[in-house]
C-alpha cells in the first residue's frame, strides 16, 4: 500500500485577473499540494477563451511545482434535466471545460452528476446522460484528454446519482467507460445520508464506493465539514474539523486504502487564503499521522 504522505492535499483556488497569476501565487500561500480552477462562470453559461499566456504559465508552473490540476464545470450542468436547452448547455460547457483541460494540462474535469427534476423523466435522464457523454468521453480518449469525474449530489431534488451506491447505475450507462471516474465529496456524502461521523462510517462508505465503482476510478476527493446534520441533503461547507462531520471521520478518511495517491481538495470557507491553509494543514497532519489505535479496514479481503 502506498505510503500514507502520498495523499496530496491542495483547495480550489481562485482565477480573478489571470489563471497562473491568480491560482499559482495562491497555491504557494496555503501550501496546496493539488489545485481544482473554474475555467468559467461558475453559475452561467459563457464559455470564455483561455488566455494562451496565462495557460502556458499555468501549465508549465504546476509542472514546476509538481502539482496536479482539476477543473470543476459550472455548476449549473445537468445532463438528466427535461430542458433541452439546460442538456444542450451542459454537454457544451463540458465540452469547453475539457478543451480548456488539454490546454492547462488538467488531469480530470468534475461535473455534477445531475438530477431527472421531474418524477416521470428519470428513464429519459439517463438515456440522455448515455447520450451526451460517451462522444465527449470518446472524444477526450482520442486527444488523451483530461477524464470526467462524476461528483454525486447532496440528494434530493430527484437526483440521479447522491448516494455512493447509485454511482452503480451511472456508470452502466456508458457501459463503464474508462474515461469516467468519480469525484467523492463528503459534504454531499454527509449530506446525502452516509453517516462518516459514526465510528466506522467513512471507512463503511468507502468501502462501498470502492464496491460499486471499482479501486481504481476514485480519481479526487473534496475534504469539506459540513454545516448541517446527516441526510440534510443540504450542501452547505464547513472548515475540516469545525462542522458535524468531525475531525476522526477525516482521519478515516486519510487512513482508507482507497484514497492513498488520491488528490484532495478543500472546497471550505476561507477570509482570503486562511481556511484553506488552515484544513490544509490539518488534512496534511491526518494523512501523516499514524492513528494512536489503528484497525483494519472492514473490508481487508478486498484490499
Amino acid at each position: 500500500m502506498p505510503a500514507l504522505s502520498s495523499r496530496p492535499v491542495g483547495a480550489h483556488t481562485p482565477t480573478s485577473g489571470g489563471l497562473a497569476k491568480a491560482a499559482l501565487p495562491y497555491a504557494d500561500t496555503t501550501g496546496a499540494k493539488v489545485v481544482q480552477v473554474y475555467v468559467s462562470n461558475s453559475r452561467g453559461w459563457a464559455l470564455p477563451n483561455g488566455d494562451p499566456k496565462q495557460d502556458t504559465l499555468f501549465r508549465d508552473g504546476c509542472a514546476e511545482r509538481g502539482i496536479p490540476a482539476f477543473i470543476h464545470a459550472a455548476l449549473l450542468v445537468n445532463l438528466g434535466s427535461p430542458t433541452p436547452e439546460t442538456v444542450e448547455k451542459s454537454t457544451q460547457t463540458l465540452a469547453h471545460a475539457l478543451r480548456r483541460g488539454v490546454a492547462i494540462g488538467a488531469q480530470a474535469v468534475v461535473f455534477h452528476a445531475g438530477s431527472s427534476v421531474d418524477e416521470g423523466h428519470a428513464e429519459a435522464a439517463m438515456r440522455q446522460v448515455r447520450r451526451e457523454l460517451l462522444p465527449l468521453l470518446d472524444w477526450t480518449a482520442d486527444v488523451g484528454g483530461p477524464m470526467l469525474l462524476v461528483e454525486p449530489s447532496a440528494g434530493g431534488g430527484r437526483s440521479l446519482a447522491s448516494r455512493v451506491e447509485q454511482l452503480g447505475p451511472y456508470l452502466d450507462a456508458v457501459d463503464r467507460h474508462p474515461m469516467l471516474g468519480v469525484c467523492f465529496d463528503t459534504c454531499h456524502a454527509w449530506a446525502a445520508g452516509h453517516d462518516l461521523a459514526a465510528e466506522g462510517g467513512m471507512t463503511a462508505t468507502l468501502d462501498t464506493l470502492v464496491a460499486t465503482v471499482g479501486a481504481d476510478r476514485l480519481r479526487l476527493i473534496h475534504a469539506n465539514d459540513s454545516k448541517d446534520l446527516c441526510g440534510s441533503t443540504r450542501d452547505r461547507h464547513e472548515n475540516i474539523g469545525k462542522g458535524t462531520i468531525g475531525e476522526p471521520a477525516f482521519a478515516e478518511l486519510m487512513a482508507h486504502p482507497a484514497t492513498a495517491g488520491v488528490p484532495i481538495v478543500v472546497e471550505t470557507p476561507s477570509e482570503k487564503h486562511i481556511g484553506h491553509t488552515a484544513d490544509i494543514t490539518t488534512l496534511t497532519r491526518l494523512t501523516t499521522t499514524p492513528r494512536l489505535t489503528p484497525t483494519p479496514p472492514t473490508h481487508l479481503s478486498a484490499w
